[in-house]
């Protein structure tokens, strides 16, 4: 029953109970008026012949006028009654009308508010979540029968917990009102803007010619968030990453579509890209993953994981300086995968520390076997963040480096510019413990991360690898060829030596010693290969070992000419 059918019906019942009252009363008044003429008349009849008699009352009656009078008095009052009662009735009637009709546009009201509410966002007056799946599931239905794509994207805000923090959250309220209108004002009026919580928006496109109609909209989305948004005189600035997912490419209802644009979103904060289509290597919870969690921790105990190695070389000495492990893992069903896929699995897991480990003694241990055939090569490894804020590393380090009889000086440990940010001070007093055993430090994939100068500086670390999105393209980019060689200067004023990583041509190779780059490693030189390939590629290349690590006189670790 509605609001409005409850109160009709308790309107109903009241008049229904005020008409009984004034019925019972007018009969009352007749009873009382019946009553009068009775004792009226019998009084009479008494003074006329002094007896109650019949006949008396009956004579008492006809000679009696007045009395007459009386008589029309009960009928007075039924006829009254009855017509006061019709006034009541008519009148609670349309009281009624008039009631149920307002009532009933109250309701309607109330309805419609609690079923907007309901549906919308109540501080952007977007759609929510309810919504938006309701309209994309009717998308997606429609999408099925006349075979087009619909696309569905997913907008986040970067660092909007700050602003919230730092300016109040009244502030971050009005800057997503703001950021809604912009919004609304990019996409078609055939597209739905939600928002789906927090700071993140959901944009569903009901019909797309292509799939790049997803990305040139999520461009768009963007650069219609650069200019700053002036709130009470300070001019706020925004950043945003989109994910997108398409139907029926990336699934076929609007929930997976939902998780998947959220996947796609990350990846493309992650990576700082802006705008990024959903695929699924990126996807972290997916089936696939899930499963390799439980086989990596098997993989690890059964030593089923295995190390390559790639050489780097001094460009001027025109010699080996040493190699870097890199773990593979050589499934059983999936064949070879990277370690891009399957460290990251290991850090959400906890299996980061035993994957180190058995990193670090298999590179030791192939360290020894090298030196028993005459191959005195340095190693370096690559620690995680997670490795730098364990405070047993170099405990452990120390313990593995013992057990199997390698100089300090032969391990290098490489470290990322992002991993040292996540606890500076931590990481730099495992850092100098480190640096104090004797261990090489090297900064991989320079110029990618957010260390300052002077936090550069101050670390420990004895060389640093130019990460190879700089140098891959150099020859080509101007940009891109000034920031290596500033970063070589940068380097060998702070007396650190420089690798450049990513060298595949021969030109890359003659700019970089014309830029007095110390070493080099790329695919140009050696891609990575299985250890016991090493010794050929020694014997027939163009990149010995040091002339006098052959005859004992000097051996030359990883990172030192």
């Amino acid at each position: 029953m509605t609001v409005t059918d409850s109160a009709k019906a308790s309107l109903s019942s009241n008049v229904s109970l005020l008409k009984a009252k004034a019925s019972k009363f007018s009969i009352y008044g007749a009873l009382i008026a019946a009553s009068a003429i009775v004792l009226a008349t019998l009084l009479v009849s008494y003074q006329q012949s002094g007896e109650y008699a019949l006949s008396a009352f009956i004579r008492a009656q006809r000679e009696n006028p007045v009395l007459w009078l009386l008589d029309a008095l009960p009928f007075i009052f039924g006829f009254w009654g009855q017509y006061a009662t019709a006034i009541m009735a008519y009148e609670a009637g349309a009281l009624i009308v008039d009631q149920t009709s307002e009532l009933r546009a109250q309701a309607t009201t109330l309805e419609n508010q609690a079923s907007y509410h309901t549906t919308h966002d109540g501080l952007t007056d977007l759609p929510n979540r309810v919504l938006f799946s309701d309209r994309a599931q009717q998308a997606l239905a429609s999408a099925l029968r006349d075979t087009y794509p619909v696309a569905i994207l997913m907008l986040g805000l970067h660092d909007f917990k700050e602003i919230n923090t730092t300016l109040g959250h009244y502030t971050g309220d009005r800057l997503l009102k703001h950021v809604a209108a912009r919004l609304m004002s990019v996409v078609r009026s055939s597209d739905t803007v939600a928002r789906l919580g927090g700071d993140e928006f959901g944009i569903l496109l009901p019909r797309i010619g292509n799939p790049q109609d997803g990305v040139t909209l999520g461009q768009k989305l963007i650069r219609a968030l650069e200019m700053p948004f002036e709130l009470d005189g300070l001019s706020i600035g925004i950043q945003a990453s989109i994910g997108i997912a398409l139907h029926p490419q990336h699934g076929s209802d609007a929930d997976t579509l939902l998780q998947r644009a959220h996947v796609a979103m990350n990846a493309a904060r992650k990576n700082n890209c802006g705008v990024m289509n959903y695929e699924e290597k990126l996807d972290q919870h997916s089936p696939q993953r899930l499963t390799l969690m439980g086989e990596l921790r098997q993989a690890i105990s059964r030593d089923e994981l295995m190390l390559h190695f790639q050489p780097k070389v001094d460009i001027h000495r025109g010699c080996l300086t040493g190699v870097e492990a890199l773990v593979r893992w050589h499934h059983r069903q999936h064949g070879l995968i990277g370690p891009d896929e399957f460290i990251p699995l290991a850090e959400r897991t906890g299996l980061i520390k035993p994957l180190t480990q058995w990193v670090l003694n298999q590179a030791l241990r192939q360290h020894r076997r090298w030196l028993r055939q005459g191959m005195d090569i340095g190693i370096a490894v690559n620690l995680s963040a997670q490795s730098l804020l364990d405070q047993d590393l170099p405990d452990m380090l120390a313990g593995m480096l013992a057990s199997h009889e390698v100089p300090h000086r032969k391990l290098t440990l490489e470290i990322t510019e992002s991993s040292m940010m996540q606890d500076p001070q931590r990481t730099m007093e495992i850092l100098y413990r480190l640096n104090k055993m004797g261990l090489h430090l090297s900064i991989d994939d320079f110029g990618t991360g957010y260390s300052s100068l002077a936090y550069l500086s101050k670390l420990p670390v004895g060389e640093i690898k130019i990460d190879k999105s700089f140098v891959m393209s150099m020859a080509q980019n101007e940009n891109n060829a000034m920031i290596v060689r500033t970063t070589i200067d940068l380097a060998h004023n702070l007396q650190l030596k420089v690798i450049a990583e990513g060298v595949e041509d021969e030109d890359t190779l003659l700019l970089l010693r014309e830029m007095g780059c110390d070493c080099i490693q790329g695919y140009h030189i050696a891609r990575p290969m299985a250890a016991e390939k090493v010794a050929g590629w020694l014997h027939d290349g163009d990149w010995p070992l040091p002339a006098a690590a052959s005859d004992g006189a000097r051996v030359y670790p990883f990172g030192q000419a």
